[in-house]
């Protein structure tokens, strides 16, 4: 009788356990060493897809970016129907639906689909940014304000260009977390040496995450001459 009442919410669980998270999240960032706790928690088999999404975010993320940006969108609809599906009992149905219907809804809205990932991404780097600046994490959500509004708006600017940026921020993220997330798996890994080697330095991870980065906006300049949207070539007059 006891592993009946212990095991029986552990399925619905989850998705009220992360949606507090991201809530705190929004309130006050993530510090490093949440970040690699993060990693430390995640299972090989996440890593793994992380390093390979990420991979294709990095380099092909211009020439994708409808499929990528539909597939956000639908990870991010299926994550929140889950959400609203607990309180009913059907958690997978509305993680369907709500997946499907946020892909059905950004394909048409490209243009206002990216300006909402750019602002995501914005949001991520600048609450990031100003944790590893030592400021006051109460207000983290400030940071990440002014990277929302900046990163959201150039997007509409700069459609091209922002789109090769946000993917490629993107993909480097996914791709360095998945790699943590599979050295901590290794035992013959000195993992504490590389925690403290970080701690010492916070800003070694924000290095490799911008470099990583640039190298993806410029392989993906280099290697997108031909636009993956029609609607972005220049009229023939």
């Amino acid at each position: 009788m006891p592993v009946e009442a212990t095991t029986q919410p552990v399925s619905g669980s989850l998705t009220v356990d992360s949606l507090a998270h991201v809530l705190k999240v929004l309130r006050q960032g993530m510090a490093q060493a949440d970040l690699l706790e993060t990693c430390r928690e995640m299972n090989v088999a996440a890593a793994v897809i992380l390093i390979f999404g990420g991979i294709i975010f990095l380099l092909w993320g211009y020439y994708a970016f409808k499929w990528l940006v539909t597939l956000n969108a639908a990870v991010i609809g299926a994550w929140l129907g889950a959400i609203v599906g607990e309180q009913t009992g059907a958690p997978l149905p509305a993680a369907l639906i709500g997946g499907f219907v946020c892909a059905v809804v950004t394909w048409p809205l490209m243009k206002y689909a990216v300006a909402i990932m750019g602002g995501l991404i914005g949001a991520i780097v600048g609450m990031s940014l100003w944790r590893t600046s030592g400021l006051d994490p109460h207000f983290a959500a400030a940071g990440g304000g002014m990277g929302l509004i900046f990163f959201g708006m150039l997007s509409f600017i700069l459609f091209r260009t922002s789109v090769m940026m946000f993917t490629s921020l993107q993909g480097s993220l996914m791709l360095i977390f998945g790699i943590l997330g599979v050295i901590y798996k290794f035992q013959g890994i000195d993992t504490r040496a590389l925690e403290t080697r970080l701690e010492l330095s916070p800003f070694i991870m924000p290095m490799v995450v911008f470099f990583s980065a640039v190298f993806g906006i410029i392989y993906q300049n280099a290697n997108g001459n031909i636009s993956a949207d029609p609607s972005q070539q220049p009229a023939k007059k």
